[in-house]
């Protein structure tokens, strides 16, 4: 009994120095010892762990959302082709652009005109000529290979009705020449051959007044003194007004066009140089058969052209291939002024317009002139009749070929030349 309180007392004293678990605790069995130091133990080392963990995690969330967005970047590139060839297009236009006003730069100041060359293109029987400019011109243009008129295809059947038409009229010999300025067809009939200017020598003498005013050579409000020995007979009423009396430049001129004025004109002509200064000018154009021998009126004739050479100089101007556009806007205002409308003007409907020279010498009957249709078409007219003193039927032979080529253009369908060569091609 007394051994067995002993060991009792012994077992509470145990009690007490021992340090009381919870009751949550679980069995203090060797195998639950034995399981918990374990967990313990990683609970601890992964503890300072965590937040290098979280860090980790957060950072290669980032590149995975860095990278995310760059594949979104790449795809919207990618998936617009059209706003990617749209860029290169207008990077490339940027540079092209940069590169020909660098280009231009450097021919301006070389100045290639000043070398020979092929100065001269003919095509389909007529010259053509473009503006060119050399050291020695001072604004002066010059012959010179160009396209400012391409002939395409003769209009045959329009010749044959104008050769019909010439056959009633044997004591006359008429030259023609006719441009669809649209298309480049055309009708040429004895056009090469050369005639008597008489007036329409002023249509050349004109367009080189106006070309020395786009060079600063002369001036529109400039004044000229009609001398004593200036004064020409024939049309015109400057040559009843008192020598000495000055006129403007530009009132000379278009007097010279307007009523046919021959004072007029060869007061132009001193002031453009004179006739040998003029002539060359003629020869740099690229006319082959218009010459000035003397003043006017030169009822004998002398004084030269062509149907040709006067159709040529028209579609120069037509182009702003002499002059300037403002300058060649004038001279068509002027021409337009003609009070002379007995010969082409007579051969057009009310609603066409037209900007022509006439001349007449007792030898010789002409009209050149460009037409507007009421269709919109622009032609160029060239007609010149040699016949007998003064013979009235030059006159109805002018009106009735601008009637015949006036209905011509108005009805017949032009075809382009660009299809025109192309069909031929395919047919050989």
């Amino acid at each position: 009994m007394s051994r067995r309180l002993s060991q009792n007392n012994i077992s509470r004293l145990t009690r007490r120095s021992s340090p009381r678990t919870p009751s949550t605790q679980p069995s203090t069995s060797p195998s639950s010892s034995h399981a918990r130091v374990p967990r313990k133990t990683l609970s601890s080392r992964s503890q300072p762990d965590r937040p290098d963990k979280k860090t980790t995690v957060v950072v290669s969330g980032k590149r995975r959302n860095g990278e995310k967005s760059s594949r979104i970047r790449q795809r919207r590139q990618f998936s617009n082709p059209f706003a990617t060839l749209l860029l290169y297009t207008l990077r490339l236009s940027i540079m092209g652009i940069g590169i020909s006003a660098i280009a231009g730069t450097v021919l301006t100041v070389i100045r290639p005109t000043q070398f020979p060359g092929a100065n001269f293109h003919e095509r389909g029987g007529f010259a053509v000529a473009r503006r060119s400019m050399s050291d020695n011109s001072q604004g002066i243009f010059t012959q010179a290979s160009a396209s400012s008129l391409s002939l395409t295809r003769e209009l045959l059947p329009l010749k044959a009705k104008l050769e019909a038409l010439a056959a009633k009229y044997p004591k006359l010999q008429p030259g023609v020449f006719f441009v669809d300025l649209d298309s480049g067809n055309y009708v040429n009939v004895r056009g090469e051959q050369g005639f008597s200017a008489a007036s329409t020598i002023k249509i050349p003498i004109l367009i080189a007044f106006f070309q020395d005013v786009d060079a600063g050579k002369a001036r529109l409000d400039e004044m000229l003194t009609m001398k004593k020995e200036l004064i020409g007979g024939g049309s015109g009423d400057l040559q009843y007004q008192q020598p000495g009396k000055q006129f403007s430049a530009l009132e000379t001129a278009r007097k010279m066009i307007v009523i046919s004025d021959n004072t007029a004109t060869n007061m132009i002509i001193e002031r453009l140089g004179g006739i040998k200064a003029l002539n060359q000018r003629f020869q740099d154009w690229g006319l082959t058969s218009t010459a000035i021998h003397n003043s006017l009126p030169d009822l004998e004739g002398t004084n030269t052209t062509s149907p040709r050479d006067l159709a040529h100089l028209l579609a120069m101007v037509n182009r702003g291939e002499l002059v300037s556009l403002k300058s060649r806007d004038r001279l068509l205002g002027i021409m337009q002024e003609t009070q002379n409308r007995n010969l082409l003007p007579q051969g057009l409907e009310k609603d066409a317009t037209i900007a022509h020279k006439t001349g007449d010498i007792g030898s010789v009957l002409g009209d050149a002139g460009i037409v507007d249709m009421p269709s919109g078409k622009r032609y160029i007219a060239s007609i010149l009749v040699k016949r007998p003193h003064n013979d009235g039927n030059a006159k109805k032979l002018i009106q009735g070929i601008s009637r015949t080529a006036y209905q011509h253009f108005k009805w017949y369908k032009a075809r382009p030349a660009a299809k025109q060569e192309a069909k031929n091609r395919s047919n050989t």
